[in-house]
């Protein structure tokens, strides 16, 4: 389904929120939120060799327009002109766009978010962040077509005495109420994050920022969930704006 969305609707950009995993970004360094706007992205080595994919080309100029919007309302970001992506980018892109042998159909816009050093960002921040993203988009010139991935979660613990911690129940209620009734998730503070779905399913905060770019009412057209081998349950969700 995501793939054949892309196919049907031809977006020129996608806008991918996601975290970085300690690759281009460690505990020395972590900054709330960074804007990529450089020219293009390589994958990171993660440990085996860098991803066998195509660089991603960035959509520099929107970058620009999004972090500039971002420091007129009072957002502090970090500026990245030169930085490469992890798997938190790679995988959501190669769910819906599959894995070209040379170059991706979209250019790409990267949005960091701290969801692994306290104090990461509040609910209610992210979701303003992608009220601050639809401005953005509507607001820059020309007629691009604009995708948005909101990335992170669900429900997962990798440390700690909870370590291998799960909630299917509140998995499958976040991915059923996300559309029709966000404000629900965006009302609980960063600790109901935590304690629902684990210390690194507080990643889902992410989707805030999607959700918040969006119309209040959406079409849902498509929901997916498992729960694989890694611990950590996998979803995702096709909206469209109402």
């Amino acid at each position: 389904m995501p793939q054949q969305w892309m196919r049907d609707h031809k977006p020129d950009i996608a806008v991918v929120i996601f975290n970085d995993h300690g690759n281009s970004f460690f505990l020395d360094r972590v900054p709330t939120f960074a804007v990529g706007v450089a020219d293009s992205y390589k994958p990171v080595d993660e440990g085996w060799g860098p991803r066998a994919i195509p660089d991603f080309d960035g959509a520099a100029d929107l970058g620009w327009h999004f972090a500039d919007r971002l420091v007129e309302r009072h957002f502090d970001p970090l500026i990245c002109r030169e930085i490469e992506v992890d798997h938190g980018l790679q995988v959501p892109m190669e769910l819906f766009c599959g894995r070209p042998a040379e170059r991706w159909p979209v250019k790409v816009l990267p949005i960091w978010v701290n969801t692994i050093q306290f104090p990461i960002p509040t609910p209610q921040r992210c979701w303003d962040m992608g009220v601050m993203l639809r401005e953005a988009i509507e607001s820059f010139p020309g007629d691009d077509r604009v995708v948005i991935m909101g990335t992170g979660g669900l429900s997962h613990q990798l440390q700690g005495r909870r370590a291998g911690f799960l909630n299917p129940a509140a998995d499958r209620d976040w991915l059923a109420t996300i559309g029709p009734d966000p404000d629900r998730w965006r009302g609980m503070n960063r600790e109901d994050y935590v304690e629902t779905f684990g210390s690194e399913g507080a990643e889902l905060m992410m989707w805030l920022v999607m959700r918040g770019a969006m119309n209040r009412e959406v079409r849902t057209l498509h929901t997916h969930y498992h729960v694989p081998a890694s611990m950590t349950g996998a979803g995702c969700v096709v909206m469209e704006n109402a």
